[in-house]
């Protein structure tokens, strides 16, 4: 009953991931940060790293957590922190912020389908964003900002892990 009362109250974000864009939309409301994948963090004299810019305003030797000749994401943790940034700014700062529903849907270096590996990746790199629940969507761009329903992304998912699971069995 609890888990239905998140799910209706909470925000499902759409993010998809091109190597030199991001575009993460609120479901719910529309908002859309849609801008360059780049975050630029300073060390501090007491050697902390502080995030100062994150998008289109990070232009002081900005990382790219999306650049690689091989896949799409490159740097899990600048991935995460960058993702995080977007998902604060987007939701803002309420009184009470239920933790978002994530889709995250890479663009391109997907030929052949992401191998397992990058699709943990993503999926930690949406949770320690800050996701309470995470699905990868595999495919073209289908989905429309006013037709997205996680659980059905979700669904899908699901399905393309099972017939993955029967094509990969071991042999016997």
């Amino acid at each position: 009953m609890f888990a239905s009362f998140i799910n209706k109250f909470g925000s499902t974000l759409y993010v998809q991931i091109w190597e030199n864009r991001i575009r993460v939309i609120d479901v719910e409301t529309n908002k859309c940060f849609d801008e360059k994948p780049l975050l630029q963090i300073d060390i501090q004299k007491n050697g902390k790293r502080q995030v100062t810019a994150f998008g289109n305003d990070a232009y002081v030797n900005p990382l790219n957590p999306f650049t690689h000749p091989r896949a799409l994401l490159n740097d899990f943790f600048i991935g995460e922190r960058l993702l995080q940034e977007i998902v604060k700014k987007l939701i803002g700062k309420k009184f009470i912020s239920l933790a978002p529903a994530i889709i995250i849907h890479p663009m391109e270096k997907t030929e052949g389908g992401l191998t397992m590996i990058e699709i943990r990746a993503f999926r930690e790199m949406a949770l320690g964003a800050g996701a309470r629940e995470v699905a990868i969507h595999q495919g073209k761009a289908t989905l429309a900002a006013g037709s997205i329903n996680f659980k059905d992304v979700a669904k899908q998912e699901q399905n393309l892990a099972r017939s993955s699971l029967v094509i990969n069995k071991p042999l016997q």
